[in-house]
């Protein structure tokens, strides 16, 4: 507890900091509290099971007002420093626009609670510090809210996404090396260097609080009627999961809890399963979190702009648009993703509604998208997401569209949408450069054969064939140059795959093949890689490192 003499400071800057309230212009205070009184209103993203969509959830969005009194973030271990030199470096670019989350939450009347954990010996003088002390211990403390939790029921029977068993480290070993030393030589403990919070976060000495205990936290939380809270902070699948005051403590015991998903790391080291890069790690984290555990939402929905992404994370983003029933691709491309696009590029899917086939789920990633790959049929959905993806056609993004894509927002005949939905039958002429009309009577193997060569390095040709029913895609728009040509017995080729240039110069490929033996072939697998590098930008490899898709151990 803190001194009588220190109290009674504390309390004359109180009485102080009311005396300089009372200077405040009457609009302003006005201002200041119905600010306080609107509701913070946020998207969260969580994730639904689906045993038919290939190993991928459906992303269900969420809206939802909170009230800021009710309100509290706990930021976990935003340490001074850290063992891994790389973790350091990610948390002082990622400190800057916490910050901002911080002081913008504290003036809508959210409470921030600081949770450096092992670093109370820096904060012993601290008000924010004594604040959590004096703080009535709860009489409805959970059982174990003071212990670590390594798991809850929803992950049971789940494997874990990444192998943290060698704790994480992605340092180069020669950099972590001097790294340590330099540790070493500032009196710092190599493995656990941390001495305080990150001075980069502001700490407000008259509203925040300080704890790492998960008794003390608790108390915060019940005696301020918090029942929402927000986690950030470092590391996701270590601390910000399974601290006393972590995700999974907030969960079990009743909270309404939510991780900022852009206001996060993880300790993962690409040379260890799944072999993917460490920012593709996170990703995997967070999609377990917000599979099994709690929903999440970013720092946008807060302080404006755009989600938070390091610099280093340069990978491209990929959205599949998948809503067909006729050759389950909801099946076969989140495999296919998983295998061949992980460890390059950013992967989201928007699948229709299990309740309305003519309406998407999760397409805030629409907006997201640099390669937007389409496999649809036949569907008119609202206005608002056939609007999402007109724009991303006019901002110049890439496009792939697979078999049913030029008839994706085509309805048959002269039919009508419903009140509120679009269509869009220009889209295979407009975008893709096609032309469908109908297709030749399906039982016959498609028979290929190369017309141009940019699509199809590392793509045997020999073992390649189409499953599926010849397309009738003549003739094709003059923007656009055919990859691949198929022809069955007694009818003239097709061009089966071409790319494009959209007229605001977005880059697209579009194959008629996406039949579901099509996707067991490895050469097929080879070519729609291919195709979403060339949409992307990105040079066509001879090589392909695929991602591990081995089961991973809880740790």
């Amino acid at each position: 507890m803190i001194r009588s003499s220190k109290v009674q400071s504390l309390r004359l800057t109180f009485v102080l900091i009311g005396v300089a309230l009372i200077s405040i212009p009457d609009e302003a205070v006005a201002q200041t509290i119905s600010e306080r009184e609107t509701p913070l209103m946020f998207t969260l993203r969580s994730r639904a099971e689906s045993p038919n969509l290939g190993g991928a959830c459906r992303n269900i969005e969420m809206a939802e007002a909170w009230n800021p009194t009710a309100t509290a973030i706990i930021v976990c271990d935003m340490w001074d420093l850290h063992h891994c030199l790389n973790a350091v470096r990610r948390e002082t670019e990622l400190a800057p626009q916490m910050d901002q989350v911080l002081k913008t939450a504290r003036e809508r009347g959210v409470t921030i609670i600081h949770a450096p954990s092992s670093c109370m010996d820096a904060y012993k003088d601290h008000p924010a510090r004594a604040r959590a002390i004096q703080t009535p211990m709860s009489r409805s403390l959970p059982a174990e809210i003071g212990q670590w939790c390594k798991k809850i029921p929803n992950e049971e029977q789940e494997r874990y996404p990444v192998d943290q068993t060698d704790g994480g480290e992605d340092d180069d070993p020669a950099e972590h090396a001097k790294w340590a030393a330099r540790l070493n030589a500032a009196g710092r403990d190599p493995k656990a260097p941390w001495k305080s919070q990150t001075s980069a976060l502001t700490i407000d000495s008259t509203k925040d609080y300080i704890s790492d205990d998960g008794n003390e936290i608790w108390s915060v939380l019940e005696s301020r009627g918090i029942s929402n809270v927000i986690l950030m902070g470092v590391h996701t699948n270590m601390c910000v999961l399974g601290r006393p005051f972590g995700l999974r403590q907030m969960v079990k015991n009743g909270k309404k809890v939510v991780l900022m998903r852009d206001m996060t790391d993880t300790m993962y080291n690409p040379r260890k399963a799944p072999f993917v890069s460490h920012f593709s790690g996170t990703d995997r984290v967070i999609e377990h979190v917000e599979r099994y555990v709690c929903p999440t939402l970013t720092s946008d929905q807060l302080i404006g702009g755009k989600p938070f992404r390091f610099k280093g994370d340069t990978r491209p983003q990929i959205v599949f648009l998948v809503a067909e029933d006729e050759y389950k691709t909801e099946t076969t491309l989140p495999p296919f993703a998983a295998k061949w696009l992980a460890k390059d590029y950013r992967i989201s899917f928007v699948f229709d509604s299990e309740k309305d086939k003519n309406t998407l789920t999760g397409t805030r990633a629409l907006d997201d998208a640099d390669v937007l790959v389409v496999s649809a049929r036949r569907r008119a959905f609202p206005d608002s997401q056939v609007a999402a993806v007109k724009r991303h056609v006019a901002a110049g993004k890439g496009i792939v569209g697979i078999r049913t894509a030029s008839h994706a927002f085509a309805l048959r005949g002269n039919a009508s949408p419903p009140d509120g939905h679009s269509v869009w039958p220009q889209f295979d002429a407009e975008v893709l450069g096609g032309h469908y009309t109908n297709h030749h009577q399906p039982g016959t193997t498609v028979r290929l054969t190369a017309k141009e060569a940019t699509l199809l390095k590392g793509v045997d040709l020999n073992s390649l064939i189409g499953h599926g029913s010849l397309y009738k895609v003549r003739p094709l728009a003059a923007s656009a140059t055919p990859i691949l040509e198929g022809w069955i017995s007694g009818q003239e080729p097709e061009p089966v795959a071409w790319t494009n240039l959209t007229s605001s110069g977005g880059r697209v490929v579009y194959t008629s093949l996406g039949h579901i033996d099509d996707f067991a072939q490895p050469a097929f697998q080879r070519l729609l890689r291919n195709a979403i590098d060339w949409t992307a930008g990105r040079e066509i490899a001879e090589n392909v490192e695929v991602a591990s898709t081995r089961s991973i151990s809880f740790p």
